[in-house]
């Protein structure tokens, strides 16, 4: 199934409106969305936090919700969180006119957070990846379906314009039939941080690499087969090494990632081949690209080009303007439950894990 036939099977669940109804009525283009945030463990729970401050023309940040004590004496400290009101999860929920709740807890947590704020009417941001339990992840959906609430997942290349120009030179036929897919996505950690993604049992690739695996079938749509490969290259529980391979009627395609490579970040890496044109993408940030195409299109020549993409204000920016825009009813999602699900499902194969449906 292709990224646009799980968007109309989304379409087609909901039985209604292409965007979602606002939650609370914006009188006017100035009125902010109130949103507060549940959680302070995940990595990206700061930036997260310091991407809505500074959007202040369109979010009013209520509270921070940390019930774990040592975690929220670190974040107080920290610049993100300065001056913020701190509150119970049940506080938050009940505070007047709240729209949105960003949910930034562990990842075991992640789900069962965002199920309690979908009940009581959120929006919700999700961060990464969404727990070891694809029918978990599948009830949350169908209840924001039913309340015609927005879930938006946090993964950090749907913004990227790099990626974005890869999706649309694929989509539109560009690249001519996609048949080849390659990504790399790695780093090297500390112990303390190994320690920490041991816990998980679908390794790096649960936690890293699905970054990756979400742009995937967000191009490509969901695979027929995934086939996952973890090692473990030190002596402690983590698999920290891994590869991936998914299958698709006319294409193969490979993700790659550990936490034990020192230059990682630099030699992290996107590539989409298809029978007329090649789009890649080396580093992933700041994005650079190579686009080459047997004929022009879309502007671009033929032959090999570099495009130039504006510096970018912020990673999590485009996320949360995109979010605002949903919210206030202005416009849907790009990436609705057809494609999360779809993602996911890949992700825990992807990991080695077991798929409960």
């Amino acid at each position: 199934m292709t990224a646009q036939q799980h968007r109309r099977s989304f379409l087609t669940l909901c039985g209604a409106a292409a965007v979602l109804k606002p939650h609370v009525a914006f009188a006017d283009g100035a009125s902010r969305i109130r949103v507060g945030q549940i959680g302070t463990a995940h990595a990206h729970a700061a930036g997260k936090m310091e991407t809505f401050r500074k959007l202040s023309d369109h979010y009013e940040v209520i509270g921070v919700v940390e019930p774990d004590q040592q975690r929220r004496e670190r974040a107080k400290a920290s610049k993100a969180y300065a001056d913020l009101p701190w509150m119970t999860e049940q506080q938050l929920l009940n505070a007047p006119e709240l729209a949105c709740v960003a949910v930034e807890t562990e990842i075991d947590q992640l789900v069962p957070t965002a199920q309690r704020c979908v009940d009581a009417g959120m929006h919700v941001h999700l961060d990464k990846p969404a727990g070891e339990s694809l029918a978990a992840f599948r009830r949350l959906h169908e209840s924001a379906t039913e309340k015609n609430r927005c879930i938006q997942m946090g993964y950090m290349f749907r913004y990227n314009p790099a990626f974005v120009l890869a999706a649309r030179a694929a989509g539109e036929g560009w690249l001519g039939t996609v048949f080849e897919t390659h990504g790399v996505i790695s780093k090297k950690v500390n112990q303390a941080a190994r320690d920490s993604l041991s816990q998980y049992r679908g390794g790096t690739m649960f936690e890293l690499g699905c970054h990756l695996i979400d742009a995937l079938v967000w191009i490509l749509g969901a695979p027929d087969k995934v086939t996952s490969f973890g090692r473990k290259t030190l002596n402690d529980d983590l698999v920290d090494n891994m590869l991936a391979t998914f299958e698709y009627p006319r294409a193969t395609a490979s993700i790659r990632t550990s936490v034990v490579e020192p230059f990682g970040f630099q030699r992290r890496q996107f590539t989409v081949v298809g029978t007329e044109g090649v789009a890649e993408i080396r580093p992933l940030e700041p994005p650079r690209m190579e686009l080459s195409l047997e004929r022009d299109h879309g502007g671009f020549k033929r032959g090999t080009q570099s495009p130039e993409f504006p510096p970018r204000q912020g990673r999590y920016d485009g996320d949360m303007l995109d979010l605002a825009a949903v919210i206030r009813g202005e416009k849907k999602l790009e990436w609705d439950a057809g494609h999360d699900l779809a993602a996911h499902e890949a992700i825990l194969r992807a990991s080695g894990l077991e798929v409960d449906r």
